[in-house]
């Protein structure tokens, strides 16, 4: 499957239609060059690997306290940092993140994740390698 995005729940936004359409179309060229018997040279790519989901802060009743603090806030995929601003209170204080490695914040604020409890996922970024790829005859 390829998710591709943002953009919010019911809207149809051209932009992001026609990045879907460019992936799959790589992904098709890849298959029908592997499939014609091109070789590939090794390689590495940079991903991202969900860590854990984050809930938005709560009070003992269940009810949400802060919300996503304006820098955070649409910086999917960006570095967060220890003693970044994470939420912001109703009442104005910063909650800082607080963790002994820089993650990388996607999914934040999606609407869609409200009744999931959860303000956006923390992932790490890590390097994928991968040999020569070629097809091989039977």
């Amino acid at each position: 499957g390829v998710e591709v995005g943002p953009q919010p729940q019911g809207v149809a936004r051209a932009d992001v239609l026609d990045k879907m359409r460019k992936i799959v179309k790589h992904g098709l060229d890849f298959v029908q060059l592997f499939n014609e018997g091109k070789e590939f040279p090794p390689c590495a790519i940079e991903v991202f690997k969900i860590m854990e989901k984050v809930d938005y802060p709560r009070n003992k009743n269940g009810e949400i306290t802060a919300i996503i603090h304006p820098k955070l806030q649409d910086q999917d995929w960006q570095p967060l940092k220890n003693g970044d601003p994470q939420f912001l209170t109703l009442d104005g204080e910063v909650i800082p993140y607080q963790g002994d490695c820089t993650v990388y914040p996607t999914f934040i604020n999606e609407a869609a994740y409200y009744e999931k409890k959860q303000a956006f996922v923390k992932t790490e970024k890590i390097k994928l390698t991968a040999k020569h790829l070629r097809l091989s005859v039977s």
